[in-house]
């Protein structure tokens, strides 16, 4: 029995209502187990940072306390689409208490070093799909030769059709926090007081709003 993505149905951008000019690109939300009360993308996990720092970093109040309908609005207010890598992993047993512990542990790796049969969201036919979509980020690391395997295709894609790629933090990783702690014991002029606040400070630095800025400053 497989385990599919818990917003399975939006992963493909199929019942989305506008036109999407960004995509981020998480990794895997499990269905099950049960107590993954996640009600849509990034809410897993209740120190995610993610919808503290994405509408702030439009100029907006956190969304943090919110809930799904505040959060597809926001989206579609902004334009940006929602999507994750994998769909399913075929041979996940929720009989198996093994496979439940590591699909309830939030780390993507686990995933990768203990199953075998994934499906995986096809990101390039998204993108031709969705022509309007002109920037496109992932929130995590590809550093591991399964991801890298997984996101070369997309970087060359959004290479060769001038589309803006990046990798940013992940807003849920225990790496943003250990990034953060070493940020303020290397830079103690530069102080920076919660997560949050790294993260968006990280996440202002790879958005395509500076590359826009940086293009209008070298304009004649």
């Amino acid at each position: 029995m497989s385990c599919q993505h818990k917003f399975y149905k939006d992963l493909h951008l199929e019942h989305i209502d506008f036109e999407p000019t960004t995509l981020i690109v998480g990794t895997f939300d499990p269905k099950w187990p049960a107590d993954n009360t996640a009600e849509w993308f990034y809410g897993r996990i209740k120190d995610s940072c993610f919808w503290d720092v994405l509408p702030r970093l439009y100029g907006e109040a956190s969304l943090i306390n919110a809930g799904p309908a505040e959060w597809k609005r926001f989206c579609r207010n902004k334009q940006i689409a929602l999507t994750g890598l994998i769909s399913s992993i075929d041979d996940a047993d929720p009989a198996n208490p093994a496979h439940k512990r590591m699909l309830g542990g939030f780390h993507d790796n686990a995933i990768i070093h203990n199953f075998e049969d994934l499906n995986y969201v096809n990101i390039v036919q998204l993108l031709q799909r969705h022509p309007t979509i002109r920037n496109v980020y992932i929130t995590r690391s590809i550093t591991e030769a399964f991801w890298r395997h997984l996101w070369n295709p997309v970087m060359h894609y959004c290479n060769a059709n001038s589309l803006y790629e990046r990798k940013l933090p992940d807003p849920s990783d225990e790496d943003a926090s250990y990034q953060h702690k070493a940020h303020n014991r290397d830079n103690p002029g530069d102080l920076i007081p919660t997560l949050e606040d790294y993260i968006l400070k990280r996440w202002k630095q790879e958005w395509h709003f500076r590359e826009a800025n940086r293009e209008n400053s070298s304009a004649p």
